[in-house]
């Protein structure tokens, strides 16, 4: 992981690889951006080169140039963060953010680089550490490096203005946030970008029960026989078909103070073929990542626990693979769930919903106080979003207002759906059991939302995160997001957990 330290060394006097500058849209060209703490004499002399250089300014834009004289780092990474704000505002922090993603990108195989850009107050400080972390990830477990490989960014000093008034343990406190977010965001990440031979639900477990161990939670296990026994029938029957048996997994932070708990829920499909109804040629390749809504909840909640938060978080990860085999369940068969309701199996490549259902039924015999649920569940919701936005649904306008708010403010882009009772009508006209694994095919997505609303407690809050378009990024990286699994939710949830344990759950439950 790149190390992270934060400085009130001046940026010319700073020993690093390179210096990152922030740079505005000017009228003339390029321009410093104000609050960025470095010398004026620097930012107007490298201004002047970068106008040269045909930079704009615009966001993420990195140009690269001679470190001006005077100036102990040899390098200097201009980055743009778009049109300066308004007067007396600052920048926003999701702008920090991705500029920092950016210039951390550009700057694979440096060692060393101190960032000056624009941190008036410790929440900024927060958002350039997180997104020059976030942008400095690389998945390596799997190639042979050499020499002439370049690593990531090894190592990164957030310089601070030294203002009058500058609240230091605030801005330490920051830091120390944003090297745990990052750390965990790289686990999910690390989890879904491995290949599917080398994850089995089996080996899932395996690295919760690890993580647990380490940072202190609570733990548990149902392996095939346990489930059996206990009357998982959906995660059982999305499993029955694949070599790698499935696994229901509980990890848990608790807090002695705590008086708020929170349950999360996560798809844990470590592979997906659809089962019997066989996904079409070119929709298998990516299909590791649908184990994101479960790599999400265990980085969540060690993320806690790390931060020591005063909450109580129960993850619960619903681990199985989607394979087609003799065993396999097929389309017409009909599943006893956890807690006795019956499904009627139509597309077994709806099977993200069966094993939630399952998991969602556990975690409300606990009594939390509010439910989330994660998963990259529906192509539909795709269609409706787009590959960067998740979808957020719930019974209880509140608490999903909650959630969404809480993305919006972590930096990660969401959208409030609602959950028509005209489209609940498709999955409950089955002859032969109480419920259809699949409705109308318009509005799917929201079919899908309205199938695991079945399976919540009545009267718990419960909000379903659909992550099915920001979970894996197939195309470039852009900002702090590489190419391939991009931990998302993670930063959201954890979100969640310290409004919780600030109290903002109050009356929810």
């Amino acid at each position: 992981m790149t190390a992270l330290t934060l400085s009130k060394t001046s940026a010319t006097a700073v020993s690093a690889d390179a210096l990152v500058i922030g740079i505005v849209k000017g009228e003339d060209g390029p321009a410093p951006a104000a609050g960025v703490p470095a010398p004026a004499g620097l930012l107007t002399e490298a201004a002047g080169v970068l106008a040269t250089l045909g930079a704009k300014g615009g966001k993420d834009e990195i140009t690269r140039l001679p470190a001006p004289a005077g100036t102990t780092a040899p390098l200097v990474i201009a980055v743009g963060l778009g049109s300066a704000p308004q007067d007396g505002e600052d920048f926003d922090p999701e702008t920090l953010r991705s500029a920092a993603g950016s210039a951390a990108r550009a700057l694979s195989g440096t060692e060393h680089a101190a960032f000056a850009l624009p941190v008036s107050d410790a929440e900024r400080v927060a958002a350039v550490a997180e997104g020059a972390l976030l942008g400095a990830y690389a998945f390596t477990a799997f190639r042979k490096t050499g020499e002439d490989d370049r690593g990531p960014l090894a190592r990164v000093t957030v310089l601070t203005a030294d203002a009058e008034g500058a609240d230091d343990a605030a801005r330490q406190d920051a830091i120390a946030r944003a090297e745990v977010l990052a750390t965990e965001v790289a686990r999910t990440r690390d989890l879904v970008n491995t290949p599917p031979n080398a994850l089995t639900p089996a080996g899932f477990a395996a690295h919760a029960t690890e993580a647990a161990a380490e940072h202190g939670l609570s733990v548990e296990v149902l392996d095939e026989a346990a489930l059996r026994e206990g009357g998982f029938g959906g995660i059982l029957g999305v499993g029955i078909g694949s070599q790698s048996p499935p696994r229901l997994v509980r990890v848990a932070h608790t807090h002695p103070e705590a008086d708020r708990t929170i349950a999360l829920v996560g798809k844990g499909i470590t592979y997906d073929s659809g089962g019997i109804s066989l996904k079409p040629a070119g929709h298998n390749e990516t299909m590791k990542c649908d184990m994101a809504g479960a790599a999400a909840v265990l980085s969540t909640v060690v993320a806690a626990a790390r931060l020591g938060l005063k909450v109580n978080i129960t993850g619960w990860l619903a681990l199985a693979e989607n394979m087609p085999s003799g065993s396999a369940t097929r389309p017409g068969d009909v599943l006893r769930m956890y807690g006795g309701k019956t499904v009627e199996v139509l597309n077994t490549d709806a099977e993200g919903r069966l094993v939630m259902a399952d998991a969602l039924v556990r975690a409300g015999e606990e009594s939390p106080d509010a439910i989330v649920d994660v998963a990259t569940l529906t192509g539909a919701m795709m269609l409706a979003l787009g590959k960067r936005t998740f979808a957020v649904m719930g019974n209880d306008d509140t608490f999903r207002g909650l959630l969404h708010d809480s993305a919006r403010r972590a930096g990660e882009q969401s959208w409030e759906m609602p959950l028509l009772a005209d489209l609940a009508e498709g999955i409950s006209t089955s002859t032969i059991a109480d419920l259809k694994n699949m409705g109308e095919r318009m509005g799917g997505g929201l079919v899908a939302g309205l199938f695991l609303k079945e399976f919540v407690p009545a009267g718990t809050p419960w909000a379903h995160l659909d992550i099915a378009g920001p979970a894996f990024n197939e195309g470039g990286a852009f900002g702090y997001t590489p190419k391939g699994g991009t931990g998302s939710a993670v930063r959201t949830l954890l979100l969640l957990a310290e409004r919780a344990a600030a109290g903002e759950l109050e009356g929810q439950g």
